[in-house]
């Protein structure tokens, strides 16, 4: 295809020298090859902004949280297009040549979400794989949010509300259907590390991204009670109980795992909304 309309490619980075570079390689190697690299790192202590230098001259120190990187990395990007990724994450050779051509052949699209593969090692990463395996069966508006953005749409919208933290992606997307935006899809898969060390690890994440949760439920009108909030109402699990019975181990594991991100995110909720944070 010809060089067509430059794409920047947002990376935000903190401490990610382990995985950086395998990111970076995959993005240079996209059939799609009109892109422009932008990190955008958040005071990093190692080794990332060294290896970043080995592939694009622009990166930048910026932050508190990804929100705020991420809006960093629009505003001077040069892109006609925007794609956001993170440094655990690889991307498989066509996605950004799939992107392009989606949005530029559908007029109605805006924003393209992308699924991801779990590369999983650890006992609670394979669980968690196991999880996201349900979601990328067919997508799931319940977790699906695009990374993948015509500039002109996310400046329309604002870009990332940096006042929410954890559900952003979530309220960007909910932001832009408010359009009549569509949200597309493509074939083209993002593989990601999920790098668990342990359920108290998960835990804890959902506990620190649930503070802020009230924010996105109060803006976006989502109700508390909702297969946002509570795993157990997300109808994919159920669309396939052949999967679930043929994986017994996993399927526990599963449910634990759950039930320990629920009760986490919901002391977060609650805290958060009482603090008012």
């Amino acid at each position: 295809m010809n060089r067509g309309q430059l794409v920047s490619i947002i990376v935000t980075t903190r401490n990610e020298q382990d995985v950086i570079k395998k990111l970076l390689i995959s993005v240079v190697r996209q059939t799609y090859q009109n892109i422009e690299i932008i990190v955008v790192d958040n005071n990093s202590s190692d080794k990332t902004r060294e290896i970043a230098k080995r592939f694009t001259k622009k990166i930048f120190n910026f932050g508190p949280e990804r929100s705020a990187q991420r809006n960093f990395g629009a505003k001077v990007a040069k892109g006609e297009y925007l794609l956001f990724i993170d440094a655990d994450m690889e991307l498989s050779k066509d996605v950004v040549k799939e992107c392009v051509e989606l949005i530029e052949v559908n007029q109605k699209v805006g924003a393209i979400s992308i699924k991801e593969e779990s590369i999983a090692n650890t006992f609670w990463e394979k669980i968690k794989a196991f999880e996201r395996s349900f979601y990328n069966l067919e997508g799931d508006p319940a977790t699906d949010a695009a990374r993948f953005f015509s500039k002109k749409i996310f400046n329309k919208v604002g870009g990332y509300d940096e006042s929410i933290t954890g559900p952003e992606d979530w309220d960007l997307s909910d932001t832009i259907r408010k359009l009549e935006v569509k949200i597309g899809r493509i074939s083209a898969i993002i593989t990601h590390r999920e790098r668990v060390s342990s359920l108290f690890d998960l835990a804890k994440k959902k506990f620190y991204y649930a503070l802020r949760l009230h924010r996105y439920l109060e803006k976006q009108k989502v109700s508390v009670v909702s297969s946002k909030t509570i795993y157990f109402l997300r109808p994919v699990f159920y669309k396939n109980p052949a999967k679930l019975i043929s994986h017994p181990i996993l399927t526990l594991g599963m449910f634990i795992m759950l039930s320990f991100e629920l009760f986490a995110g919901g002391l977060g909720y609650l805290l958060g909304r009482f603090k008012k944070l």
